[in-house]
């Protein structure tokens, strides 16, 4: 397993080893003393997946404390372009964002910790998206932010006449009237 360094120090591509032969491929997408051995202490307790079609958008999507979500992200078929922006009050990167593109033939996971908004775009036909958590999902706290917030200016890289996005993901705030409640420390 390789760790990638991104622009926010926090933020890591996983790359693990892929083992391929004329029956297919096989690859180890998770296991915990692999990733304690890496520095990665994260109990996950959750798993979801999501099917989406070419142009969805989800996110920016996030919970507030006690109830925040570390996610491990990666892409069971197709390709998406993931994204996470940086929440935590005092960061040095607070507001910045990285994005990611995953999919089923480069096998990257996404690491995003607590304290960050998380949404991607299906830039393939169909994507079935996967993702671990580190804490259950809390209705309560769940809260966004418009991904077309221009103050982060991303490109989904989906042209916005083909966008397909929820009409519960086109009421969050732009960023700077999100409530947070997340607090960089290192």
């Amino acid at each position: 397993m390789e760790v990638i360094k991104t622009e926010i120090p926090d933020l890591v591509i996983i790359k693990s080893k892929v083992f391929e032969d004329a029956r297919g491929y096989f690859t180890e997408a998770y296991n915990e003393q692999t990733f304690k051995d890496n520095g990665i202490n994260i109990k996950f307790c959750q798993d979801n997946r999501s099917k989406s079609s070419y142009g969805v958008i989800r996110g920016l999507h996030y919970q507030l404390n006690p109830a925040s979500q570390s996610k491990l992200v990666s892409v069971i078929v197709g390709t998406v372009y993931d994204v996470a922006v940086d929440l935590r009050k005092g960061s040095p990167t607070f507001g910045k964002w990285v994005g990611v593109e995953l999919s089923d033939e480069n096998h990257l996971q996404f690491l995003i910790p607590q304290g960050f908004a998380h949404g991607f775009s299906v830039l393939s036909e169909t994507a079935i998206f996967s993702y671990k958590c580190d804490n259950f999902y809390t209705p309560a706290l769940d809260r966004g932010i418009l991904h077309t917030d221009p103050a982060l200016n991303i490109d989904w890289k989906i042209p916005a006449d083909k966008a397909v996005i929820s009409d519960k993901d086109t009421k969050h705030p732009l960023l700077a009237d999100a409530e947070t409640n997340f607090t960089y420390s290192k």
